[in-house]
This record gives C-alpha cells, sequence and structure tokens, in this order.
C-alpha cells in the first residue's frame, strides 16, 4: 500500500481577509485545525506550513510544523523538505479549506491509482456565466462552462513527481501545485470536488463552514 503523507499550506497573510485567516477560529477552534485534521485520516504523517513570520509554533495537530517562505510554492517546497523520502504520494491541501471530507481525499489518491496519472485534483463545474475580460474591463469573450472546472484542494501527487516539479523552478505566481506539475509536463486529472468544500475568503466564509461542520458532525 502506498504511503501518504499530506502538507497544509497555512503560511498566508491574509491580506485580502484582514488578518492571517488560518487562526481564524471556526467552531471555537482555528481554521487551520480544521484542515490538519481533514487529512488525518488518510496520511501517515501531516506536515504543516506555518507564516514565515509572526504566528505560534504549537504544532495544531500536525506531525511536522515548519515556517513558509513569500511564496505559495515556496511555502510547499518548505513542507515538501520536511517530507519523509519514503512518501510515495504527498497530498497538498489549502489551510483555508476546512471542511473538506475525508471521502474527497480518497478520491484524490485513489486516482493515482491509474497508469500515467501524475496528479488528482477537485473540481466542480462553475454555475455563473465565464467571460474573459482585458485589462480595462472590456469583455472579449465568453467562455464554455462544460470545458471549464472550478479546482480545489486537497491535490494528490506522485512524490516522486510533486519534487522534481518544484525542484525544476516553480512559477512564483502558481495558485496551486497542479500549476506546477503542469508546467513541469505532468497528467492531471479531475475528480468531482464538493460544493460544500469553501475556500475562507471573507470573515462570512467562517459563519458558512461553522454551518456545514456542524451538520457533519451532526
Amino acid at each position: 500500500m502506498a504511503t501518504v503523507w499530506s502538507i497544509v499550506v497555512a503560511g498566508g497573510s491574509g491580506s485580502r481577509f484582514g488578518a492571517p485567516k488560518q487562526y481564524a477560529l471556526v467552531g471555537g477552534r482555528p481554521v487551520l485545525e480544521w484542515a490538519v485534521d481533514a487529512c488525518r485520516p488518510g496520511s501517515a504523517g501531516v506536515v504543516l506550513v506555518l507564516p514565515a513570520d509572526g504566528g505560534d509554533d504549537a504544532p495544531h495537530g500536525a506531525d511536522v510544523t515548519v515556517r513558509g517562505g513569500p511564496t505559495r510554492a515556496a511555502s510547499v517546497r518548505c513542507g515538501l523538505a520536511a517530507v519523509p523520502d519514503a512518501a510515495d504520494i504527498i497530498v497538498v491541501h489549502d489551510a483555508a479549506r476546512p471542511v473538506a471530507s475525508s471521502a474527497l481525499f480518497d478520491a484524490v489518491v485513489g486516482a493515482l491509482d491509474e497508469a500515467g496519472v501524475d496528479g488528482a485534483v477537485p473540481g466542480v463545474q462553475p454555475s455563473d456565466t465565464i467571460k474573459a475580460v482585458d485589462g480595462s474591463g472590456r469583455v472579449t469573450s465568453t467562455l464554455d462552462r462544460a470545458g471549464l472546472m472550478a479546482v480545489q484542494t486537497p491535490q494528490a501527487f506522485r512524490a516522486a513527481v510533486l519534487r522534481a516539479a518544484h525542484a525544476a523552478g516553480p512559477d512564483a505566481t502558481a495558485t496551486d501545485d497542479a500549476m506546477v506539475v503542469e508546467a513541469a509536463g505532468g497528467a492531471i486529472v479531475v475528480v468531482e470536488g464538493e460544493a460544500g468544500n469553501v475556500k475562507i475568503t471573507a470573515p462570512e466564509d467562517l459563519r458558512t463552514a461553522e454551518r456545514l461542520l456542524a451538520a457533519r458532525e451532526a
């Protein structure tokens, strides 16, 4: 059986949120602790990546805690350095998604059973009409929703592929690890995501996450 380790990325400054959102409370616990708990059932170990400066040094339920870097990709590299070489699969999960289910983790890890697949990400089709715009805000085209996916975390990768992709010089603007692996020529598949897998981006999202977690635990 493959050995799976998870990295929870909690190194952001929370500039859009107004404060480091990973420490905001949901159900009386920091958001990042819910994300660590979500990784736990399917992982041999969990690495938590905290901000490069500021915040506490508490493990928050993780096996290893490290400090991140100035970008998301740099923070993931810090986490990768703490994952044992024996790991076959590495799952990367954003601390800002506290409601991801264990079934979603199982789905992305299970998708790597298919030969030739280097990574798997959860995605949901957008329900809104999506338009491309230029720098002035002028619409340049309307995109076909049938070929679009809004991608979430957790994202699972073959460990050797993820390590090699980051070592190759990841794009500092990458917003997820699938982008890094894609840039290195890796094959990524999409599995069905969860509408309830909310990302905390604004204070009101905390209340949504709390309601979802309370309903799941009821």
